[in-house]
């Protein structure tokens, strides 16, 4: 079978041990087959008790995982993804003789067609939440109710842009992103002046990949309001799916 980027993928009858270096296909895979997760990056911090299970071996980071650890562990496929991880490492494990299955995602629909996809070439079922997000997801946008500024980062200040996971996600709870130029890339940098101006209604400040809290964030924005919203429930695309709608209606609750 191909992966999402038509890169063919021979993968066992039985498919028994899987790398995973994408800390959202580590939860969702693991609602699936949990006893077939051998190894996760540093950053896979779902299922919870992951961290406990001494099976599942940690393989560094997404963009420098140990290949020789990931090798060792004889997986019959690594699940990567083509914004997370480098394709020098993608390529280092295939020369390797490792297949790996690689993912693109870019809004919620693809998302969880990728899922599909992927867990469907894997020879696995797919759990109950993932029919639950196509339902819940995947049908008509609704109207523009709030325009919302999602900083990554700051010094310097990223934001989300219009054309990644996160800003469909938000699209389709009725929110517009703000701030940056797209044109600059998908997390285009931007003076924190310049964002605080923006014309948003809300600034939400997630908790990952920069730790934004009560003292380090809100400070910066005088115009806007702020609120701080869980990172997880806003990126990833696994099980978290579930919560994001109703964690992201209660932070913007002042919006209807």
């Amino acid at each position: 079978m191909d992966d999402d980027l038509g890169q063919p993928v021979t993968l066992p009858a039985r498919v028994e041990r899987v790398v995973s270096l994408v800390p959202s296909l580590t939860e969702a895979l693991a609602s699936a087959r949990r006893d077939a997760l051998v190894g996760v990056t540093d950053w896979c911090t779902h299922p919870a008790d992951l961290a406990d299970d001494p099976r599942v071996t940690r393989v560094r980071g997404t963009k420098n995982p140990d290949v020789r650890r990931v090798v060792d562990l004889a997986p019959d496929v690594v699940v990567a993804n083509k914004e997370e991880n480098r394709e020098l490492d993608v390529r280092r494990l295939r020369e390797a003789g490792v297949p790996v299955w690689v993912t693109d995602v870019v809004d919620v629909p693809g998302a969880v067609g990728s899922m599909e996809r992927l867990l469907d070439a894997l020879g696995w079922p797919r759990p109950p939440w993932l029919e639950r997000a196509r339902a819940d997801w995947c049908g008509p946008v609704p109207a523009v109710r709030g325009r919302v500024v999602v900083p990554v980062w700051r010094d310097p200040w990223m934001v989300v842009g219009p054309d990644t996971f996160t800003a469909d996600l938000l699209r389709r709870l009725g929110l517009e992103v703000a701030g940056g130029d797209p044109a600059s890339g998908r997390y285009p940098r931007a003076e924190v002046g310049e964002l605080d101006a923006a014309g948003a209604d809300l600034v939400l400040l997630p908790d990952e990949p920069y730790v934004f809290t009560a003292s380090d964030g809100p400070e910066a924005f005088a115009l806007t309001p702020t609120r701080l919203v869980s990172g997880r429930l806003l990126t990833w695309y696994g099980p978290s799916l579930g919560d994001a709608r109703a964690h992201v209606a209660e932070a913007t609750r002042d919006l209807e």
